[in-house]
């Protein structure tokens, strides 16, 4: 399927206006220019409440932000980890995203403001990770006032933290559903949807080079808790609902990995999105395909929630 004409007028605006990629200046530059590009995604939808608060981590507290629903009946808990390739990226900049998935599933959505590289390398946002998903567990009556089920959340790097964290943590907490967004699961540059979509599009081959070497040493790249595709123990992962864009260079290894995870007998729920790139789920007000898709992960987060068994 061709490019959207959406993406692809987003794209000619931005060659138009000589706006550098993520990767060509620094990360503040970087986290800045994520930070620029709220104003155009709209306002999320109205929830009943907003609280902020502190996680506490081995590395110290870092801050959260809990999205309660209008009925604040809600059956579960999302803990949802944000993009921006462990380098960039807030709770702030995800917030359209956080609030329609709360509105949309009916669940809460707790949103952790994990430490960042390059300041705070692998493995400081991981471990926030792990220890805000543990918090969220023995603290889920106090967070939605009832005894309910667990999902873990993310997109790009912040669903590579989700799945990673998930894996390991499955069998202490019991997550019933990791729903991820184009995932991040290896460090293979070389895949055919690196070599296809590499260069013109929202996510880049050279940004994501650029977004491992802040994130950890190069040695450590292919270690399963940074590239999960090389995880030996999948089994131990929880039911999981994937959506992967078709011009995308992280494409093939959501793809795969999806299926890795099925062949270690993992239910799977693959969403392959044709037509859009990269980030799309920020675009829900915008792409009403990106909406659909932000839909079905609802719906998936919901059923989780509710079945009698978690799938």
């Amino acid at each position: 399927m061709a490019l959207h004409p959406f993406i692809k007028k987003m794209l000619d605006s931005a060659s138009a206006a000589n706006r550098p990629a993520l990767s060509a200046g620094t990360p503040e530059q970087a986290r800045d220019f994520v930070a620029a590009t709220r104003s155009a995604l709209g306002a999320g939808p109205e929830v009943g409440v907003v609280r902020d608060l502190t996680i506490p981590t081995r590395g110290g507290k870092v801050m959260a932000r809990l999205y309660r629903t209008q009925s604040q009946d809600e059956p579960g808990l999302v803990v949802y980890f944000h993009g921006g390739g462990w380098v960039c990226g807030s709770i702030d900049d995800f917030e359209v995203l956080t609030r329609a998935l709360t509105q949309k599933s009916g669940c809460a959505v707790l949103s952790v403001d994990y430490r960042l590289a390059p300041e705070h390398a692998f493995p400081a946002g991981l471990e926030d990770a792990k220890d805000a998903i543990v918090w969220a567990h023995d603290n889920l009556v106090n967070l939605i006032g009832r005894p309910g089920r667990l999902v873990v959340a993310g997109d790009s790097a912040g669903a590579n933290l989700a799945t990673v964290a998930a894996a390991d943590l499955q069998k202490r907490c019991a997550i019933a559903l990791q729903c991820l967004f184009y995932p991040v699961t290896d460090s293979n540059f070389n895949r055919q949807s690196y070599l296809s979509h590499g260069m013109g599009l929202p996510l880049t081959k050279a940004d994501m080079e650029w977004f491992f070497h802040h994130y950890a040493d190069k040695a450590h790249w292919k270690r399963y808790d940074i590239a999960p595709i090389h995880n030996p123990e999948l089994a131990n992962s929880p039911p999981a609902w994937i959506a992967v864009a078709e011009y995308d260079v992280l494409h093939d290894e959501a793809v795969e990995y999806g299926e890795q995870l099925r062949k270690a007998g993992v239910p799977v729920s693959l969403e392959l999105v044709k037509g859009l790139s990269h980030g799309f789920a920020r675009l829900l007000n915008l792409l009403p395909e990106a909406d659909e898709v932000v839909n079905k992960a609802a719906i998936a987060i919901r059923h989780s929630c509710t079945s009698n068994q978690a799938a």
